[in-house]
């Protein structure tokens, strides 16, 4: 038996005829002549070494071996066609795995909302999240461990493209009880003294650095009480009155009981965007189909929006 001769073509006839039940209606069915479609049929069986079909003046029957070979011929042919629409798919980005980095506040607003809109047009993606901060995003895209990733503060890399995704201003965490919790807005200077909570300590260069030099700008000093990792648990000691923090629109959809978020005024209020990175050698169609979706969501903050009107 040489398999390697037996094609889709004698399987898709093969089926056609046992379902069909004649000749006659499997060749209108494949819109076939007859004569050829015997003849594939023929050579299957000498293929195969054995007959797959009784034949009868008005049709045909499949015998023993027929019927055993019928179940797996119509397997084969249906896992053949979901291979090629799986390849379809994939060709135009609707199919296949979605490694995307994110971190902090960028979690809280624009890269769900993206992730969101982007499932809707694209459900067969799978979409996996990874908690990394800056530099191991940096180091997992070279290492092609995620596609795509969302973070502050980033600066040229070789081999990488980032754009600006999101802009947002600078608000003040603070207790419920905190006279500040009163005001519209809040000037960096009064800041000064109050004890403040500020993340993620690991990273350098980053978000406490740049706040840092937002205060030493103004010749300030600021009242650092603690480090932490991360917004979330920032802003929870801010919710147990541990002291005051610093943090961008999006963290303000964190509604933790009795914490306010307070603008800082203009002048005082330095923006942060949010910067989307990818490698530039990536042609993938699914990244493509992502960077779509994310650049209909690019906007800057509804709130810098509203201060700007």
């Amino acid at each position: 038996m040489n398999l390697n001769s037996i094609e889709i073509r004698h399987l898709r006839y093969f089926v056609a005829v046992a379902e069909s039940g004649t000749f006659r209606a499997a060749a209108d069915r494949l819109h076939v002549s007859q004569p050829p479609l015997t003849r594939q049929i023929q050579q299957l069986e000498e293929l195969l070494g054995t007959e797959l079909f009784v034949r009868h003046p008005r049709g045909v029957a499949l015998t023993a071996a027929g019927k055993l070979f019928f179940e797996d011929a119509r397997n084969i042919l249906t896992l053949t066609e979901q291979a090629l629409d799986r390849v379809r798919l994939a060709s135009q980005g609707e199919l296949g795995r979605l490694d995307i980095g994110i971190f902090g506040s960028a979690a809280l607003d624009v890269v769900p909302r993206i992730i969101q809109s982007f499932r809707k047009q694209h459900p067969q993606v799978q979409i996996v999240l990874h908690n990394i901060d800056r530099q191991g995003q940096i180091k997992a895209l070279a290492e092609r461990r995620i596609t795509v990733g969302f973070n502050r503060f980033f600066s040229e890399e070789v081999g990488l493209v980032w754009e600006t995704i999101l802009t947002e201003r600078l608000h003040l965490a603070v207790p419920a009880a905190h006279p500040f919790a009163r005001q519209e807005k809040v000037a960096l200077a009064d800041v000064q003294g109050q004890p403040l909570i500020l993340y993620p300590r690991a990273s350098r260069g980053g978000f406490i650095d740049h706040l840092l030099r937002m205060f030493h700008q103004r010749n300030l000093t600021p009242n650092i009480v603690q480090e932490v990792d991360d917004v979330v648990t920032a802003v929870a000691l801010v919710a147990a009155g541990a002291g005051l923090s610093l943090v961008v629109d999006s963290a303000c959809n964190l509604n933790l009981p009795g914490v306010v978020y307070v603008p800082l005024r203009e002048k005082d209020g330095a923006v942060f965007d949010l910067y989307m990175i990818h490698r530039d050698d990536d042609e993938s169609p699914l990244l493509k189909a992502f960077l779509a979706v994310a650049r209909a969501q690019k906007t800057r903050s509804p709130k810098i929006a509203r201060a700007a009107s």
